[in-house]
């Protein structure tokens, strides 16, 4: 049984934990609002361009001299995947669903014998995926000087990867991250950047709407546009996964806070148990002494 003391002092000891985790609950749900409003506020701007670029594509007749970051180089041997975690834990299942997803795909991959490189943005999933595929990590990229994610480290990205696309040293690049659904779901997405995928719904909603003229040429257009476009997409994960992290790390520290004030209740019933038991053979002992004399 153990003793008073250590009873104390476990009891004193989870309280604190609890206080922590109620304060970092708190301090999710502040910036869970900033996070989730960013997250909305730049879907109807990722929207439109990804419209407007499938506009475009539908426009374009002559498929050879169409942007190489429209249509791709006509392969699919070398694979580019861009991993986005956080530089933070304390935060359930966010970091370790996106590697999941990230490993379904790497599996998948390789069981093709096809190449794969993979370039990790925040620690928590380079320390996830350096231990079985550490020969295929290209590059690392560190969040921890960062305290709100900017446009300029999303375009820091963009031209790390346009960089090898022109080096040819990969054919398609896929993006990594989690998608803000509620506080508790977050979806993992898997997202083709290069060459740009269609998305059947939008090819539909385009298809119903007016068609343009452009001026200049769709191919002039496109080129300006499209490295703007993958820019824009990894800027809006980074919003979506902020606003996931933060919904994530909500929805567990209050379940650590909860079962933390369930510990402290049972260590407390404990504590009074085994204080009734001191006082009750203390009694026997004053009682068993004076009959004695």
């Amino acid at each position: 049984m153990p003793s008073l003391k250590f009873l104390r002092n476990r009891i004193t000891s989870v309280k604190s934990t609890q206080k922590i985790t109620k304060a970092m609950k708190m301090v999710a749900a502040a910036k869970l609002r900033k996070a989730q409003q960013n997250a909305e506020n730049a879907k109807p701007y990722s929207e439109k361009l990804n419209s407007i670029i499938l506009n475009l594509k539908n426009s374009v007749n002559d498929i050879d001299s169409a942007p190489k970051l429209l249509v791709g180089n006509q392969k699919e041997e070398t694979h580019l995947c861009v991993v986005l975690s956080s530089d933070r834990g304390l935060c359930g299942g966010f970091n370790t669903n996106i590697c999941r997803k990230a490993k379904i795909f790497f599996e998948k991959v390789i069981g093709q014998n096809k190449k794969l490189k993979i370039i990790v943005v925040g620690s928590k999933a380079n320390d996830q995926l350096r231990r079985k595929y550490s020969q295929y990590i290209v590059d690392k990229i560190s969040l921890k000087d960062e305290k709100v994610i900017s446009f300029a480290k999303a375009q820091e990205i963009t031209d790390k990867i346009l960089n090898l696309f022109t080096r040819n040293e990969f054919d398609t690049c896929t993006l990594f991250f989690n998608k803000f659904k509620s506080i508790i779901l977050q979806i993992p997405q898997a997202q083709q950047l290069i060459p740009v995928s269609i998305n059947e719904k939008l090819d539909q909603e385009n298809k119903s709407n007016n068609q343009y003229e452009y001026e200049p040429e769709e191919n002039e257009i496109l080129e300006n546009l499209l490295p703007k476009n993958i820019a824009t997409q990894i800027y809006t994960a980074f919003l979506e996964n902020q606003a996931s992290e933060q919904g994530s790390r909500m929805a567990a520290m209050d379940n650590a806070t909860r079962n933390a004030g369930e510990l402290i209740g049972k260590l407390t019933i404990n504590y009074n148990r085994t204080r009734q038991a001191v006082i009750t053979k203390e009694l026997i002992e004053i009682i068993s002494g004076a009959e004695s004399l």
